[in-house]
């Protein structure tokens, strides 16, 4: 499987409607392109935990989508809702970062180690 998180800051001065467009546009981005197999949102979540001091403040949301392979994540990328969705989001963001993973379960962690 591969993942495609980003992680981004919307504009503070973001107007509501502009909000609902980008809204929008990941909505349709996700549920018209076939190659999405799942898409996940969150925001940022603080509790005092000792390493939220050393996490710079950057981003308040995530977004994760995932796909069979890289081929199924080029799809997205060069699909038309994705273009339409790349626009709002560069218009949305005051910061962002954005990277692709290849994704298994715990067995991959011994990749760290060959």
């Amino acid at each position: 499987m591969v993942s495609h998180l980003v992680l981004l800051k919307p504009r503070r001065d973001l107007p509501p409607d502009d909000r609902r467009s980008l809204v929008d546009a990941f909505e349709r981005a996700v549920l018209t392109i076939p190659d999405v197999r799942a898409a996940r949102v969150g925001w940022r979540l603080t509790h005092g935990a000792g390493y939220e001091a050393a996490t710079p403040d950057s981003f308040e949301y995530f977004v994760l989508i995932d796909f069979d392979d890289l081929a199924g994540l080029q799809r997205y990328l060069a699909h038309r809702a994705d273009d339409e969705l790349g626009t709002r989001f560069g218009q949305s963001v005051s910061a962002a970062l954005v990277f692709d993973f290849e994704v298994g379960g715990l067995e991959t962690l011994r990749r760290l180690v060959e």
